[in-house]
């Protein structure tokens, strides 16, 4: 069984995301979509809040399952058997950053393949912290990111 993960801070899931989850889920039998904690970003929303959207944004692949993890990818894809990391790249920055996180990666657990998936051009624009900013100015978000995370967004803005 051909298993893979992709990992991210997600915060929030973007259509993005999704698409590169969607065409991800269709080269192997088994994805994790796995919630890692970054401690140096400050988040919109806790790890369980973004663990939901994740799952209620994805109900529609099948072999693919959403996860969370405080620790070195290498110890999670060891412990879960795991030897392909799936990252999606929207610019020559990303290439840049992932190309030495992959080859860390490498280093750690040699066994393991890297795959770049290009962003589809029409979300090359969006990010995460582009969406944060858009929602605390209330911008609209409509078709940058799933519906229930559209309505996440709203309900973290009453709260303020």
């Amino acid at each position: 069984m051909r298993k893979a993960i992709c990992t991210g801070s997600f915060d929030p899931v973007t259509n993005g995301h999704i698409d590169i989850f969607e065409r991800a889920a269709k080269l192997v039998d088994e994805l994790v979509v796995c919630v890692f904690v970054n401690k140096r970003k400050n988040f919109l929303f806790t790890i369980p809040e973004r663990v939901e959207l994740l799952r209620e944004s994805t109900l529609h692949i099948d072999n693919l399952t959403v996860d969370s993890y405080d620790g070195l990818v290498t110890d999670y894809i060891k412990a879960h058997d795991i030897n392909v990391i799936i990252r999606g790249l929207r610019s020559a920055g990303d290439f840049e950053y992932e190309y030495n996180q992959a080859q860390m990666i490498r280093h750690l657990a040699p066994e393991t393949t890297t795959i770049f998936l290009l962003t589809s051009p029409e979300f090359l624009f969006i990010s995460s912290s582009g969406i944060r900013e858009l929602a605390q100015f209330r911008g609209d978000v409509h078709r940058l990111v799933p519906e229930c995370v559209e309505v996440a967004l709203r309900s973290k803005q009453q709260e303020k």
